[in-house]
């Protein structure tokens, strides 16, 4: 036991310069997702602003019962799966098949501007995206509203505006995240493509086989790991829709259409002031997310131990 100690000190010493740059991760974590674990209590208190958490009345599941019981309940869970599931089906595909194309393009100079292109968007602030995504979509100064607006008039039907229509919604959240994440996504599928090896590409075009073939037979293969372990991970994040862009593109006409559970945390807790209800919604959506993740792994691991996350 003294031996191992000695050894795990013996290396920290050695390499403690990389052990101080993983040190503000560290940290990060510790503070921001470790501490306030310990508040997770209040979503089984009726906890009151001022009062320590130990010294709040214990309900038990009376907050989960409400948010169960709640007209509310229905709505913003299937709002929530899909406007992930969407994401899911469209946006994971792409950043993987752009990956594929951009690896085929031989010209350098052609590929760092598409490069640059794609994946710029991701830079972009998510209050400056939702301003231009408004502003597009504007019935009366908007270049895709009046262009929707047009052909609607055209067809003998009434002017919309695109941002007030319910189902429009969860189109507009996901093609406008498509467009600004696609890009940055197929990063790391590029870092993965680097490691085919030329010869085994060089011999499949001695033998006759196009680029759809090797990208197919021999580029695919090789991500196959990657994109196990991406959507282990996106599975993961069922029912984390960020609040943000959703708070910044919804308007009370469409709330029964936008309303998600990150959201009504937002609305409940911030607005509404009630923390422990508030914390109880957040914990729930919390633990269904740790159980999906946990059951995808488990039946990733089944198909094959090598790609599962644990």
């Amino acid at each position: 036991m003294k031996n191992n100690k000695s050894k795990i000190w013996k290396k920290i010493r050695v390499n403690w310069m990389l052990y101080l740059f993983m040190l503000p991760a560290i940290v990060y974590y510790i503070v921001f997702h470790y501490v306030p674990i310990y508040g997770v209590q209040i979503a089984f208190q009726d906890y009151k602003i001022g009062q320590a958490f130990g010294e709040s009345a214990w309900v038990g599941f009376k907050h989960f019962q409400r948010f169960f019981n709640s007209a509310w309940f229905g709505t913003v869970l299937k709002n929530t799966l899909t406007l992930s599931l969407l994401n899911l089906f469209l946006g994971f595909p792409l950043p993987i098949i752009l990956a594929l194309l951009l690896n085929e393009v031989k010209n350098m100079r052609v590929r760092k501007v598409v490069q640059t292109m794609t994946y710029a968007p991701h830079f972009i602030s998510m209050v400056i995206l939702c301003g231009t995504v408004t502003m597009f979509l504007s019935p009366s100064t908007g270049i895709i509203g009046m262009a929707i607006n047009g052909i609607r008039q055209a067809m003998g039907l009434n002017s919309i505006n695109v941002l007030s229509v319910g189902p429009a919604f969860k189109w507009i959240y996901v093609l406008s995240g498509i467009w600004q994440q696609t890009g940055w996504g197929s990063v790391i599928y590029l870092a993965a493509l680097s490691g085919v090896d030329p010869q085994l590409l060089e011999a499949a075009e001695m033998d006759g086989a196009n680029k759809v073939q090797r990208m197919i037979h021999i580029n695919f293969p090789v991500l196959i790991p990657t994109i196990v372990i991406q959507l282990i991970l996106k599975c993961g994040q069922m029912l984390n829709v960020g609040y943000e862009k959703v708070y910044l593109l919804q308007n009370s006409t469409i709330l029964q259409s936008s309303e998600v559970i990150s959201t009504y945390v937002y609305r409940s807790g911030i607005q509404g002031a009630q923390y422990s209800y508030s914390t109880a919604v957040s914990l729930f959506n919390s633990v269904v997310n740790a159980t999906i993740l946990i059951i995808v792994n488990q039946i990733t691991r089944k198909l094959s131990k090598e790609n599962s996350l644990w």
